[in-house]
């Protein structure tokens, strides 16, 4: 799994406990999973699908760096199935997991579902090239 992106838990995130709002969370979990998905399967056009069993584990708290790891489960031939974990930056505990969420590529036009043309195997070769183009020194 693949940590991505950051957030900061701000105060107009928290809840009547003074943790992070569980809807607050849901809504970047999709935006975060949609982003990836997104960049998966290189277009834009993708509707959520479903979202299956989501376990939340700790509570983030105001000033908590959370972050978004995410990973392909596998691939149909309209859509692509995503796995979230949300973790605490600093202290690498799980705060959420969504394990099931499921976007489906659409036509522009008609809103119905459109084959995207990607495999499993072609999503692998794809991360391992543009992993390889990073310009990271370790």
């Amino acid at each position: 799994m693949r940590f991505l992106t950051r957030r900061l838990v701000m105060p107009n995130d928290l809840n009547y406990a003074h943790s992070l709002f569980g809807g607050r969370l849901l809504q970047w979990i999709d935006e975060e999973a949609a982003i990836y998905a997104i960049c998966q399967l290189e277009t834009n056009c993708l509707v959520t699908k479903h979202i299956g069993e989501i376990s939340f584990e700790s509570p983030a708290l105001q000033g908590d760096i959370v972050e978004f790891g995410l990973a392909t489960k596998g691939v149909g031939r309209t859509s692509i199935s995503v796995s979230c974990l949300v973790r605490n930056k600093a202290t690498k505990k799980t705060i959420c997991l969504a394990d099931d969420i499921v976007f489906v590529k659409v036509d522009p036009e008609t809103r119905l579902p459109a084959p995207h043309g990607k495999t499993m195997e072609l999503l692998a070769q794809q991360t391992a090239e543009e992993i390889g183009k990073l310009n990271i020194g370790v």
